[in-house]
């Protein structure tokens, strides 16, 4: 059941926050929603947003500025949090990078996370209750994310493309099994076994998928002034997964800009009006 923890008047429509007790997770979650003004009575296309290491549910809708497009574009954003808060699994708020604000999207088979570390079946389970508790359109569902979450909106597509509809991300850790970031979460959360942890990173399932599963086309921001962009983002290896498949993909490398919301601010119409027309 849904909590409605707070609202407010926002380009017409309203800003929601809510809480609600997760079965994947197995303790309350928090989430947000933008609702574009007119909503009632209708089903409007729905876009997810994972949000990236150490962010919340809020981070997106306070700093992106993307409500104002989704209110003139008539879509719905959904914004979930990063991970489990309060699971009391010792170390978890140790590092930055794993634990607390840092779920990767996966859900973890290793002792002691495999509890309530189930971020994959959030999302799934969150993608449900949305389109059962607010005006969505289960045929227009599209995801997105930054760093993280980028990682995790172009997993969760390309393992469920007839859930997720269209895709597109902002400097996405694009081949978590080549990195610092990813191979420390994988560990962590899978084992050592490199085979589990295939399942997750957007390379590999695209290389693996032998054709286009997305045929309208994928979108990818990528800032050329961005600190990670050499040790953990590897974008031109999805790049290359892309074209082994024939996957369309639009990859726009912008000279200048970084890692953080001023770059994603930037950029957010386009990907914004980029999924309401692919998901019509």
């Amino acid at each position: 059941m849904l909590e409605l923890l707070s609202e407010h008047a926002c380009f017409g429509g309203v800003q929601r926050f809510y809480k609600f007790d997760s079965a994947a997770i197995g303790l309350p979650m928090r989430f947000s929603v933008y609702l574009p003004p007119g909503a009632e009575g209708k089903r409007l296309p729905v876009l997810f947003y994972l949000a990236g290491l150490t962010c919340t549910e809020e981070t997106f809708m306070i700093k992106a500025g993307a409500q104002r497009v989704a209110a003139e574009e008539g879509l719905i954003l959904v914004t979930p949090d990063t991970s489990p808060r309060g699971a009391g699994v010792p170390g978890e708020t140790d590092a930055w990078d794993f634990g607390a604000g840092a779920g990767f999207y996966v859900d973890a088979v290793q002792e002691p996370w495999s509890a309530h570390y189930r971020m994959y079946s959030h999302i799934l389970e969150l993608r449900e209750l949305v389109l059962a508790g607010l005006p969505a359109d289960p045929e227009r569902v599209g995801i997105f994310g930054h760093s993280m979450g980028g990682h995790g909106a172009l997993m969760l597509a390309l393992r469920n493309p007839d859930l997720f509809r269209s895709v597109s991300a902002f400097a996405p850790i694009a081949a978590p099994m080549r990195c610092p970031w990813g191979q420390k979460a994988f560990g962590g959360y899978l084992g050592s076994d490199q085979a589990a942890w295939r399942a997750y990173d957007a390379t590999e399932l695209m290389a693996g998928s032998g054709t286009a599963p997305f045929p309208k086309g994928i979108l990818v921001d990528q800032g050329l002034a961005d600190k990670f962009l050499a040790e953990q983002l590897y974008p031109e290896a999805f790049e290359e997964a892309c074209r082994s498949v024939g996957q369309p993909l639009t990859l726009r490398r912008h000279p200048g800009y970084d890692h953080g919301y001023y770059f994603i601010s930037t950029f957010v119409d386009d990907h914004l009006r980029f999924h309401r027309r692919n998901l019509g």
